[in-house]
């Protein structure tokens, strides 16, 4: 056996012994259901920073990532601008859920949206929308993971087997200490899926040669498509170095000239993307924190900052430098989902126990989101099905049993999916975070907007779900005539487009009884007195959207496609400056500094994700209840 499998079974079961250490002291110490669902409310502040960021940057980041920027050239990599467009939503949403959390007393979001608008329709629908979030997603990350396996052992551990080890381990420490477990086993993960990036982009530039060869390949690449004519786009330049255009009015987006990554399908696609913050496993994130403090660190710092940099640098000489290390002779052939196991496997002779440090990087980045929907889908079809629904008097112990044998079943549902339905595992997790954003409206009502109603939110949330469903690669079960992302506008758009106007419909005709109102308007109240602006800063809230909407519209939506041309010409490799770059990528560059900026000024300056002192809470919970 190869001395790399060694290191790779040696530094795996290191690995796992971690994981299984947390979930057995996870499990010692949940005493109640609040303890095992939301960690007893205790999270710390850098425990919170690292395990939101490792749940919100997925083995999708570690894998799929530079796979897509190897396929769809810079045009795809806009979509590194997700390393700030995820906790922009917790910017909006995660302090004031906080709050809620410490008045109520909230384990599950379906709690909080029942109280809010009243019934049960808006809690089903959310137990329904962590469902379809959760198993789509863990089954990805399970066959992503087994996939690894099978190629760094040459495939002594299959692609099945690899999937039942790694369910095996998460299901043993997600179902013995809950989310607490879950919470300190990402801590790891976040550290360990930053470092593996970073080493995986220096192996790609080591084995081209360094910067210089790294981006006169590119140069190369980019003329022998201009004499192909190939990956041309409607302007006839190459779309590994320009977006193909700010959109197509084509029914399907795989009809579009140069590639369906125009610049409202990047904004789109970041709709999608937000809803990874917005999801019903992030409320409970939000409930279970100590205090409010670390959430602007992970938004500004751990987020934008550190994983920003590492996309739009790591991630791109990854994806870019794959085709020239193929023109090199490295590799014969390489495609999307071999990219990562055979940058791994280079190390193999010269380091062979680096391939075990980074399988282990990758199987940390594919565990870290899976395990945090294990976790909370089980909670919320406790707490918001079996509780509500059938024993309104279960006791502690019963709760946690119930939990723990859910984690299992939504386990082996990924599982059984990812086994015999690689297909369909690959159109649903397309779905899953456009489905996450859905809960937009839902969270903006509940948290700023008193105007909408039950019926409003429940009648929107329908049709987004729908639209959803029938815009993306799941339109083609269907046979339906617009196929997957018409205009090249992804689903989350489509979805949210459909979602808000059925809420304003809804809400309008259907608005709540005078008493529900009364409840709304004193929550309302409570919430703007407590995580509100400060006064003082009011006046420069028009001046903040409007920076936000500059972002989205010329950072990386269709405004962006100026980014083309606007610092050299990109058929012209010796044009490119500074640092030999093409154009699209200094703008993205410039866009994401112009982005840090703007999460900074929303976050610390403005105060959205200013911490809230228990005296301050305890005063104005007094005032309004």
């Amino acid at each position: 056996m190869d001395i790399k499998i060694y290191w790779l079974l040696a530094f795996v079961g290191l690995y796992w012994s971690y994981c299984i250490f947390w979930g057995i002291k996870g499990a010692l110490t949940s005493k109640t259901s609040e303890d095992y669902f939301v960690a007893g409310r205790s999270i710390g502040t850098w425990v919170f920073v690292l395990a939101a960021t490792a749940t919100s940057f997925s083995g999708w980041t570690f894998v799929g990532h530079p796979g897509k920027i190897l396929t769809d050239g810079l045009p795809y990599a806009f979509a590194s601008f997700y390393a700030l467009t995820i906790p922009l939503t917790g910017v909006l949403f995660l302090r004031r859920q906080w709050v809620l959390g410490r008045v109520y007393n909230y384990v599950t979001p379906g709690e909080m949206y029942s109280d809010y608008y009243g019934g049960n329709s808006i809690r089903i629908l959310t137990v329904l929308v962590a469902f379809l979030f959760s198993v789509p997603y863990l089954g990805i990350q399970l066959r992503a993971s087994g996939a690894l396996f099978d190629v760094l052992t040459d495939g002594l551990i299959s692609t099945n087997l690899g999937m039942i080890l790694l369910s095996t381990v998460v299901v043993i420490y997600v179902a013995s200490g809950g989310l607490r477990s879950v919470a300190y086993v990402d801590c790891a993960q976040a550290v360990l899926l930053a470092v593996g990036i970073i080493i995986l982009g220096v192996i790609t530039l080591k084995w081209i040669g360094g910067w210089e060869l790294f981006t006169q390949g590119i140069g190369v690449l980019v003329k022998n498509d201009l004499v192909v004519g190939n990956r041309l786009t409607a302007d006839g330049f190459s779309n590994r170095v320009a977006m193909p255009g700010p959109i197509q009015l084509v029914s399907s987006g795989s009809n579009a000239i140069g590639g369906v990554w125009t610049g409202m399908m990047c904004m789109t696609y970041m709709f999608a993307l937000m809803g990874i913050q917005s999801s019903p496993a992030f409320s409970m994130w939000a409930y279970a924190n100590k205090t409010s403090e670390p959430f602007r660190w992970q938004q500004v710092i751990a987020s934008s900052v550190v994983i920003g940099i590492i996309l739009f640098s790591f991630t791109i000489i990854q994806g870019m430098g794959a085709d020239v290390l193929v023109l090199n002779g490295v590799f014969d052939t390489i495609s999307d989902s071999t990219l990562v196991p055979n940058l791994i496997d280079l190390m193999s002779e010269s380091a062979p126990w680096l391939v075990g440090l980074l399988a282990v990087c990758a199987l940390a980045a594919m565990q870290s989101t899976g395990s945090a929907y294990m976790s909370t889908f089980s909670a919320m079809i406790t707490r918001d099905i079996y509780k509500n629904f059938y024993d309104e008097d279960v006791t502690e112990n019963k709760q946690k049993f119930i939990g723990r044998i859910f984690v299992i079943v939504v386990a082996l549902a990924a599982l059984l999916v990812a086994i015999f339905s690689t297909d369909a595992l690959v159109m649903l997790g397309g779905l899953a975070v456009a489905y996450g954003f859905q809960m937009y409206p839902a969270l903006f009502g509940n948290l700023y907007y008193k105007r909408i109603s039950k019926t409003g939110v429940t009648l929107g949330l329908i049709a987004g779900l729908i639209a959803v469903t029938f815009t993306d690669k799941m339109a083609s079960l269907f046979s339906l005539p617009w196929g997957a992302y018409p205009l090249t506008i992804h689903s989350a758009g489509w979805g949210i487009f459909f979602n808000i106007i059925f809420t304003g419909i809804g809400s309008y005709f259907f608005p709540d009884s005078i008493e529900r109102k009364k409840i709304k308007e004193k929550r309302h109240a409570f919430l703007s007195e407590v995580a509100g602006v400060p006064k003082e800063k009011k006046k420069l809230i028009p001046l903040a959207y409007g920076m936000v909407l500059v972002w989205f519209l010329f950072g990386f939506g269709p405004f962006a496609v100026i980014g083309n041309t606007f610092f050299s010409d990109p058929s012209d490799p010796s044009s490119w400056a500074p640092f030999n770059l093409p154009s699209i990528w200094v703008w993205q560059i410039v866009f994401l500094l112009f982005g840090i900026f703007v999460m900074w000024f929303l976050a610390f300056y403005m105060g959205f994700s200013q911490p809230i002192s228990a005296e301050k809470l305890e005063k104005s919970h007094k005032k309004y209840f």
